[in-house]
């Protein structure tokens, strides 16, 4: 006795058997065959469409950037006008220490010393100051900016169905498919005009 598919047991020498055999096996491959083409339609139909962009050539065409980057030039010149008037008035001290220096008793020369070393600290202690509030002022100008771009990024990748928009800057994505993705760097900056 032979067996064929889901072990039905066939009788021997059944033609008609076989060709019923054959015709089901034929409508199950072409079953087969119509799934994986509906299988991998469905596939192509869900692949990841995306956007890329260079994140700092938009962030420094926007309107706003060079009345930002104007703003804490002012400041940082500001703060560098302080420094120099602080250190001139530093030098002006250590040059009259430096030529009382044979004449003054040595408690005078300690108390000299000491207003120097003073001033001294208060100069280091201003300079790491005014480092820390530049940089916090300039993070607190960029935030309405990025935050603008942000908002913008999302209208295009709604607009346009992304499932995400790629930062390109600092070689992140040495190569990107522009079948799947698309550059959007002139988009935002057209949006953010």
């Amino acid at each position: 006795m032979e067996f064929a598919l889901f072990f039905v047991p066939l009788p021997p020498n059944s033609q008609k058997t076989i060709e019923i055999m054959k015709k089901v096996t034929l409508i199950l491959v072409m079953a087969l065959m119509g799934l994986v083409g509906y299988a991998q339609e469905a596939q192509a139909q869900v692949a990841l469409k995306y956007g890329y962009l260079s994140y700092d050539s938009v962030f420094q065409a926007m309107p706003e950037y060079a009345t930002m980057q104007a703003s804490m030039q002012t400041l940082r010149d500001k703060y560098e006008a302080e420094q120099k008037r602080v250190e001139d008035d530093f030098n002006k001290k250590y040059e009259e220490f430096l030529d009382g220096l044979a004449g003054y008793p040595p408690t005078i020369l300690q108390k000299r010393q000491s207003e120097l070393q003073e001033m001294l600290d208060k100069n280091i202690a201003f300079k790491k100051e005014s480092q820390r509030l530049l940089c916090k002022a300039e993070c607190e100008a960029k935030a309405p900016l990025k935050e603008r771009l942000a908002a913008a990024l999302k209208q295009v990748g709604e607009e346009r169905g992304y499932a995400f928009i790629l930062n390109t800057d600092g070689n992140v994505a040495p190569w990107l498919n522009s079948a799947m993705g698309e550059d959007v760097t002139e988009t935002v900056k057209e949006l953010l005009k």
